[in-house]
């Protein structure tokens, strides 16, 4: 379980993350006349920002498991 935790805790993290700045952007944005397509409803800009938020995870922060270099070769 420990490695299970340790291995997700990021995409889950910034997934969840994704999902809050989409309903806060829904409510705060949102689409008033709802032909949006992702903003006319919460679940759609939750969906949407969460993915965005799993997509982030992998791009940003951690090294690639000990297989990169710091400091490449000149």
């Amino acid at each position: 379980m420990k490695s299970f935790w340790k291995k997700w805790k990021r995409p889950i993290l910034f997934t969840a993350g994704g999902a809050l700045a989409g309903l806060a952007y829904y409510s705060l944005v949102g689409c008033s006349t709802g032909t949006c397509a992702i903003t006319s409803s919460p679940f759609n800009t939750m969906v949407y920002m969460g993915l965005i938020g799993l997509l982030l995870s992998g791009s940003l922060g951690g090294c690639c498991g000990g297989s990169c270099k710091r400091n490449p070769p000149e």
